[in-house]
């Protein structure tokens, strides 16, 4: 059963101003993943977050209760002819145009209360991309039929990095 949030806000973001909340996306991450710090894959988040965030189209969505930063959401849109989701699809889309999600995550006081996909839906509202893609650890189901739940299908697995998991990779046609 979801709780209701009370004074939640959801503040938007761009590339111009990472520095200004790069701890506050750490912070958060640190007690999202506070049963997986131990990981190495895990500790390298600081590094995903100066990559995601050197690329000018970055977009990101802070929820705040009160004062309390309590989850966030970040992507960009992926390079024109670098879509590399393609690869796990038989026919090729006429418009390719994505916009990747790279990271969704809420505090765990404040999940199950809707923030999930409050802030995936603010990120997303209004882009001009024809697609979203996202990647789920495959041994995290009930994550992978979340986002199934918003739109999403899996259309293959990748594991990008040697140290990392195998993801799904899931893909979602954006109402432009």
């Amino acid at each position: 059963m979801e709780r209701p949030l009370t004074d939640t806000t959801l503040r938007h973001y761009s590339h111009d101003d990472l520095g200004g909340i790069r701890q506050t996306l750490l912070d958060v991450h640190e007690d999202a993943y506070a049963d997986r710090r131990h990981e190495e894959f895990v500790q390298r988040f600081p590094w995903f977050v100066d990559h995601w965030g050197a690329n000018e189209g970055f977009a990101c969505v802070i929820a705040y209760d009160g004062d309390v930063p309590v989850g966030f959401t970040y992507g960009a849109p992926a390079t024109t002819g670098r879509e590399w989701w393609q690869g796990h699809l038989d026919t090729q889309p006429e418009d390719p145009a994505t916009f990747s999600v790279s990271e969704l995550m809420v505090r765990p006081k404040w999940r199950k209360t809707g923030l999930g996909p409050r802030l995936h839906d603010a990120l997303l509202a209004g882009r001009p991309e024809s697609w979203a893609v996202l990647t789920v650890d495959t041994k995290r189901p009930r994550l992978q039929a979340m986002y199934e739940g918003w739109g999403y299908r899996k259309i293959g697995e990748n594991q990008p990095f040697p140290d990392s998991p195998v993801y799904a990779v899931m893909l979602n046609k954006l109402d432009c």
